[in-house]
């Protein structure tokens, strides 16, 4: 299928062959009719991409800040490898999707597949969207009409907030795409509308829906004119859809109003406010968050949990639901607000003049349907290279095909893969950009959606996981049991259940074949340079050690999916895992006993167990501490390991620099950027792999530094 994506580093749209997306529980897989380009984001978006690196710092302050605290930290060059990763990511455009539904997902209830819908899908031949944000489109609404839907719920949203009552006067500034709605909304609620905008045949078309109009380039004070058509009382609300860096918009909305006026804020403006504009006349000021109650909350939009009627009557889809009543009605129209026409193959033209003609407005795509489908528009692969020499490797050698193709896998796992001389088959990402992105950037020769594709293909023997961590367990024994070597992303699993399963599956592997594929998972912390030395350091010490392990793990929303015990299984078993195994190898010794315990949460604050400090006792004696905490400042080193035996005391910062106290003839040792062992973990297992020796990490240590992460886990939580 092709899908619209934009390069931020650039600037610029491109139109790719993208693979059909996976269908997700809870999901529709939707084939796209048309689909509207959003005039003033989307400009933002190419605005923001073309500029220079400079000007992107400008524009987002907090991110430079968190940019300088990363440098402290870890150092120059990885932060500037970071930022340019992220700036390397394409992103997949567009929010205002129609068209008909392909698949459901499981659990989906309410859609049949032919109906026609819409959804705040992107530009692409097929969307995968969660049922929570999709709608039904009336039998009287159109294709182009309904993909206004989403655009119409923004400005809905603004005017609930809004709260207009029949016979009030209220102000629009801002006359695009979302102003002229908003100007019609407003209408049908029985207001009196003034619409302020500098663009002809915007102020033309607010006229044809029954506002009264102000350029300010022609006809003066806005504010003037805004008392006067109040019959100078002032306006009961101001509706700000403009798009401007200025503070202007908002203290003239201020100026404007009536004592206990109302100000919503849907567009982009500056936010300098004045407290004396709003002191004197106690004026409310809200900020409107897109479609309305469930935007960005994971449990409504993701895991489909609907807000009850009684007591959230307007969420996101209800809000679409309304919107397409009021076309269905003819009392919204948005057939005039349409002002060029392309299609999908010419997107790249549309978006020239969404950049260079100021006045365009609804630019609208048009996608091949029926007879004129485009070829395969659903097909889960594409080829991105052709079959070369590189691929006919032999057999013993790594053929990889990599499940997951996130941040932590394009920065790291795949470049790693690829310096060890690993042939890199195939890729595969639910949403099919990413993969697309990582397989022409690192020379996969083909990108899929289908997890199967990469499993059932006799030319891959081996598998890297790189997704969420509730998925591990069941990867590791599919590609376990097609006779693949796995390497998999920490961690192995996130309850004892699946680490049984896994546990089963090796051993059957084991009884069926006298060379069972290597397992292996990326506890890459014992592999990095300062770490072997530390262990080289430690062997010629025959006591018992200390170990304190300080982990300054940074923030993260509670609604982030590592912390949900069910996807991530929360932050001590898919992060800590790292240092129970990290101890594990310094120690030597196994893990005797688990103690932990988590800092109490403030009153009616729910507990994220990512504020933990456990204790492991091995069996030599050794004792090892870790302090795993979320309440730390980013500008304190993020991994800070101390051991203390025989009088002397190592100190490991950051991965970059040893410490020594005492020890003789040891000198600090520091090297140029952070290393935690990436490269020299992946390389480790592709040694295994292509010579058929040991694994790197034996398979009973791995499952013992997974019990004991679950043990810790089970602890803090009690």
């Amino acid at each position: 299928m092709k899908q619209v994506l934009q390069s931020l580093k650039t600037g610029k749209i491109e139109l790719i062959d993208c693979p059909t997306p996976a269908i997700a529980p809870g999901h529709v897989l939707i084939q796209t009719a048309a689909s509207v380009i959003s005039a003033g984001t989307e400009r933002m978006l190419l605005e923001f991409g073309e500029a220079n690196l400079i000007s992107k710092a400008r524009q987002q302050p907090d991110k430079v800040r968190m940019v300088l605290d990363k440098i402290k930290t870890d150092g120059v060059l990885p932060t500037l490898d970071a930022v340019r990763s992220k700036l390397d990511e394409p992103l997949a455009m567009g929010y205002c999707n129609s068209g008909k539904v392909a698949e459901l997902g499981e659990g989906v209830s309410g859609f049949a597949i032919g109906d026609r819908v819409v959804s705040n899908g992107h530009h692409a031949e097929m969307v995968s969207v969660p049922v929570n944000l999709c709608a039904k489109i009336p039998e009287n609404v159109d294709d182009e009409s309904a993909a206004f839907t989403v655009m119409g719920a923004i400005a809905l949203h603004g005017i609930r907030l809004a709260q207009p009552t029949l016979g009030e006067t209220f102000v629009v500034t801002g006359l695009g795409l979302i102003g002229l709605i908003a100007v019609q909304l407003l209408r049908a609620h029985g207001c009196r509308v003034l619409g302020i905008d500098f663009k002809p045949r915007n102020l033309e078309l607010a006229r044809k829906f029954g506002a009264e109009t102000v350029d300010p380039n022609k006809d003066g004070d806005p504010v003037a004119i805004a008392m006067s058509y109040s019959r100078g009382r002032g306006v009961d609300g101001v509706i700000v859809t403009a798009s401007s860096k200025s503070s202007d918009p908002i203290h003239q909305a201020a100026t404007m109003c009536r004592k206990r006026g109302r100000i919503i804020m849907v567009g982009a403006t500056g936010m300098q406010l004045s407290r004396s504009d709003f002191y004197e006349k106690e004026l409310t000021f809200q900020v409107s968050c897109s479609y309305g109650p469930g935007r960005y909350d994971a449990n409504y939009e993701e895991r489909g949990q609907d807000y009850p009627l009684g007591f959230v009557r307007w969420t996101e889809q209800r809000n679409f639901e309304a919107v397409l009543d009021m076309m269905a009605d003819g009392r919204l129209h948005v057939e005039p607000l349409i002002s060029h026409r392309f299609p999908l193959a010419q997107a790249e033209n549309a978006y020239e003049v969404l950049k260079r003609d100021s006045s365009s407005l609804g630019i609208l795509l048009e996608y091949p349907q029926g007879a004129q489908e485009s070829e395969s528009p659903t097909a889960p692969v594409v080829r991105l290279r052709p079959q070369d020499e590189q691929d006919r490797r032999a057999p013993a050698q790594p053929v990889v095909g990599f499940i997951g193709a996130g941040n932590y896998a394009t920065r790291v796992l795949i470049p790693a893969f690829k310096k060890v001389g690993a042939t890199l088959r195939c890729v595969v990402s639910s949403g099919g950009v990413s993969g697309v992105h990582a397989g022409r950037k690192f020379g996969f020769q083909r990108t899929t959606t289908s997890v199967q594709d990469v499993i059932g293909d006799a030319d891959i023997n081996t598998v890297v996981i790189a997704t969420r961590h509730d998925s591990h367990a069941s990867y590791v024994c599919e590609a376990l049991r097609a006779g693949k070597h796995v390497f998999v992303e920490k961690p192995l699993a996130i309850s004892q259940q699946q680490l049984g399963q896994i546990q089963e599956e090796y051993a059957a592997r084991l009884a069926s074949s006298s060379s069972p594929p290597h397992l292996m998972v990326g506890f890459n912390r014992r592999f990095a340079p300062h770490a072997t030395h530390i262990k080289r350091l430690l062997e010629t010490v025959n006591e018992p050690k200390t170990f304190i392990m300080t982990v300054n793990a940074g923030d993260v929303s509670a609604d982030h999916w590592s912390q949900d015990p069910a996807v991530g299984g929360g932050r001590i078993i898919g992060e800590g895992c790292h240092f129970v195994d990290l101890l594990r190898f310094l120690s030597g010794y196994p893990v005797v006993s688990v103690r932990a315990a988590t800092t109490a949460s403030a009153p009616g604050v729910a507990s994220l167990r990512d504020k933990v400090s456990f204790t492991l006792v091995f069996s030599d004696g050794s004792v090892g501490t870790v302090h795993y905490l979320s309440s730390g400042h980013r500008s304190f080193p993020k991994e800070r390991l101390e051991i203390f035996c025989r009088g002397r005391i190592l100190q490991l910062d950051n991965f970059r620099r040893i410490k020594s106290f005492g020890w003789p003839g040891l000198r600090s040792r520091k090297l140029l950027k952070q290393d935690k062992g990436q490269n020299q973990c992946v390389a480790a297992f592709v040694n295994a792999v292509n010579k058929g020796g040991p694994s790197p990490i034996s398979f009973d240590e791995m499952v013992e530094v997974t019990r004991v992460s679950l043990q810790v886990a089970e602890a803090a939580s009690r």
